[in-house]
């Protein structure tokens, strides 16, 4: 990509495509990382148990509801 034939609107656009693609790949870090040493306590097998899946499918949809709530009171403060 020659930088002369890109202009500021389209270089601000892809800027913050990838902030976001970068914001998106730290949060399922996270995530996985914190329900993978809550959910499974031994050593995995071919497959999660039914105890497993459901705690990775809870622990999952806490982290991303907490996320959305933190987002949300951060846009409210400005």
């Amino acid at each position: 990509m020659d930088p002369s034939s890109v202009n500021s609107a389209e270089l601000e656009r892809f800027l913050n495509q990838e902030k976001e693609r970068a914001m998106v790949n730290e949060m399922v870090a996270k995530l996985t990382s914190a329900c993978w040493d809550k959910c499974i306590t031994s050593s995995p097998g071919s497959k999660f148990s039914s105890s497993e899946s459901s705690c990775l499918s809870n622990c999952a949809q806490r982290y991303m509801d907490m996320s959305l709530i933190i987002m949300k009171r951060f846009q409210s403060m400005n």
